[in-house]
């Protein structure tokens, strides 16, 4: 099943990034009215769509980004922090619920980012589940997820001067991209190949090899994320 395509899209939409509503609630604040022309919200579609957060997900359409603006600006002036909270910041205990995850679709294999889990449930063996809704997808694509084997923190895609931090042997989120699609899937580094950087960036090449197929592939820098939570085999 292609995630990137689905059937059913929910009216509103909800696959923005963390990094992508940041943003939108700052033009917001410092641009006023100005956020609602057509051609604003068509330059900020642009931005999010050419960013490295956003590759691999659905493309963000302009009228999404100006219905997000239409809706924010009925909620009111913008949201802005007390400073009695802001003086307790140093001593708050970090919410995990501000952590990003990503999980691992039992339907493809492939890792998709987790908007929210909705519920949990232990199986008989005493492992736990939790169903979850992907970023950019209706509630006809939730699925149960074992959380010890399928769910982590998201993975992050490496920087240009990064390659160093690549090592053989390395477990790394690979976008694998072919004519229908680009999903990410788990990938072993079997070989790398050092080239002189230039001014497009890193310009080694990867040789990964996936570990739901087995199948091999030379990629560059820019298709590899590096996950936090690594496995190990």
């Amino acid at each position: 099943m292609d995630r990137l395509r689905p059937r059913n899209r929910p009216p509103v939409f909800s696959g923005f990034t963390k990094a992508e509503l940041e943003k939108m609630e700052k033009l917001f604040t410092e641009s006023g009215e100005e956020v609602l022309d057509d051609e604003f919200c068509k330059k900020t579609a642009r931005s999010f769509n050419h960013s490295s957060g956003r590759a691999g997900k659905p493309i963000v359409k302009w009228t999404e980004v100006q219905n997000w603006f239409i809706k924010r600006q009925q909620e009111g002036p913008p949201r802005v922090a007390s400073s009695t909270n802001a003086s307790k910041e140093g001593d708050r205990i970090p919410d995990l619920s501000e952590l990003e995850f990503e999980a691992r679709s039992s339907k493809d294999g492939a890792w998709y980012d987790v908007e929210t889990f909705l519920t949990h449930r232990f199986l008989s063996s005493g492992e736990a589940e939790v169903r979850v809704r992907f970023v950019g997808f209706g509630a006809d694509e939730d699925e149960w997820v074992n959380v010890k084997k399928a769910v982590r923190v998201r993975s992050v895609p490496f920087e240009n001067s990064e390659c160093h931090r690549v090592k053989v042997g390395d477990l790394v989120l690979c976008l694998q991209e072919r004519r229908d699609q680009a999903i990410y899937y788990d990938a072993r580094v079997i070989e790398i190949e050092k080239k002189m950087h230039d001014i497009r960036g890193c310009r080694c090449v990867f040789l990964i090899r996936y570990d739901h197929d087995n199948t091999e592939e030379r990629v560059r820098l820019r298709r590899l994320c590096y996950i936090p939570c690594k496995r190990n085999k």
